[in-house]
């Protein structure tokens, strides 16, 4: 891992992070390429890129139903006894985060409010091919379904021999997805993006994958709906002097075996601390099935900043902005109000970040690569919609109509004007219509603007306004 030392006014910087930021133009660009092929041929090129990417392509993309329930008799007992304690909590989390409607009214009659209602339709995206994940199964559908999104399906690509996991499935059999379909990377976002012959659209996409798959949904993004393009998982760890280096060094792991990209920081106010996680680390790697992956996560993208100051470390957890915060000092707590950006925060050293990817409740599909800084976790309102409802008496018009008039006729838009401006005429005359259309229309330049606003003067800019 890095080291760097701040001390007195030194703080952390952007470029210190060397995050590599947008994704590879040649991924975007071979995601691009994928995505249009299959908006334009359909399941054939779905096929294409899951033999040449896959190595496997079922006949029918769709899971048979009977095949998804029968996993959960696939599975070890105590599998399923933990998928469903982890159910029960991620599901009484996300039923608080439901929005409802609303409505007020103002004293004149004119009601205002927001109707709330779920997308149509959404598909999740599971990883799969090397590595399963049941736990994003969960995370990812429960707040669809809070949401009361009519159709919920899941897209997850086959391993090489063309089978699917069945942890995988035995977790959409629990959760209630409607449909499941083995297909995945770029090709799988297209397809759920526009629809093929054989897998119909939907409104919303969610959920991680690789950088094809990040691109993809980067690409499709504005003709359906995505919740974020998400990087390597990360994790930051603020430490001082009480926190045990033998779990910091687990903990840091913990993020560092997802991925070679994954990006592990600890900062800490104890100059004493980094050799002994350090050192407590190196015990460690070698005893993991995922050395490799864990010791090129640690060596490639691993950062400690020491700091002299707990003010310099907030700062610095601050600018990071991470996907995931752990707070092992005392009295943690109260460092909350100070934490400006993260994607979830770990308070206190018995809070492992484990077990907010599992069981705590809140959502493990978090912003990543300091994204954090203006997105949010996934959430049931990912999967709601809302319309802003606006219902007006003649009463609230006369009220407000001057306004927009004015506010029209400064704008230039003369039209918006005569919109409230003959409905104006009608309140003021206590009818619901014109007697005569042809003598309605004859003075409209009136009706719409009753009075010319004084030409306003010129700004004067200074100098930066002279050559313009």
């Amino acid at each position: 891992m890095r080291e760097i030392s701040l001390c007195g006014d030194q703080r952390l910087t952007l470029s210190d992070l060397r995050r590599s930021g947008a994704l590879p133009r040649e991924v975007e660009q071979d995601a691009q390429a994928i995505v249009d092929d299959v908006r334009r041929r359909g399941d054939e090129a779905v096929r294409a890129y899951c033999l040449r990417f896959d190595g496997a392509c079922p006949d029918s993309f769709l899971v048979p139903p009977e095949v998804v329930r029968g996993a959960l008799d696939m599975v070890d007992a105590d599998f399923l006894a933990a998928l469903g304690h982890a159910q029960r909590q991620i599901r009484d989390f996300h039923e608080r985060e439901r929005e409802q409607s609303w409505f007020t009214t103002r004293p004149d009659g004119t009601l205002l409010g927001v109707q709330v209602r779920p997308v149509p339709s959404a598909a999740v995206y599971v990883p799969g091919g090397r590595a399963q994940y049941p736990s994003t199964v969960l995370m990812d559908v429960i707040p669809a379904k809070v949401a009361g999104v009519p159709r919920v399906i899941m897209v997850t690509p086959p391993q090489r021999d063309g089978s699917l996991s069945a942890y995988t499935l035995a977790a959409a059999a629990l959760v209630g997805v409607d449909e499941v379909y083995a297909v995945g990377g770029a090709q799988a976002i297209a397809a759920v993006a526009y629809g093929t012959e054989s897998i119909p659209p939907v409104a919303k996409i969610v959920g991680p994958g690789n950088a094809f798959v990040a691109a993809a949904k980067r690409y499709v993004s504005g003709d359906v709906g995505i919740d974020m393009v998400a990087g390597p998982s990360e994790v930051c760890v603020l430490a001082d002097a009480t926190a045990d280096p033998v779990v910091v060094a687990a903990d840091l792991m913990a993020q560092a075996e997802h991925d070679p990209l994954a990006a592990c920081y600890l900062v800490t106010t104890d100059a004493t601390l980094a050799p002994r996680v350090l050192a407590a680390m190196g015990r460690l790697v070698s005893q993991s099935p995922r050395e490799e992956v864990t010791r090129a996560s640690l060596d490639d993208q691993g950062l400690i900043v020491t700091c002299d100051t707990l003010d310099a470390a907030i700062d610095a957890v601050n600018l990071i902005a991470p996907e995931h915060l752990e707070l092992h000092v005392p009295e943690a707590m109260s460092l909350l109000g100070r934490i400006e950006s993260a994607g979830a925060v770990f308070v206190g050293p018995w809070s492992s970040e484990p077990l907010g990817d599992y069981v705590a409740g809140p959502n493990h599909t978090l912003p990543t690569g300091g994204t954090a800084r203006f997105s949010n976790p996934l959430g049931v309102y990912d999967f709601q919609k809302r319309s802003s409802v606006i219902s007006y008496t003649p009463e609230g018009l006369m009220a407000d109509a001057p306004a927009v008039q004015v506010l029209a006729q400064a704008e230039g838009l003369w039209a918006h004007a005569l919109s409230v401006g003959m409905r104006r005429r009608l309140a003021e005359q206590g009818i619901d219509s014109f007697d005569d259309e042809r003598a309605a229309c004859a003075d409209a330049m009136g009706t719409a603007w009753p009075r010319r606003l004084d030409e306003p003067g010129v700004p004067n800019l200074g100098a930066a306004g002279k050559g313009a």
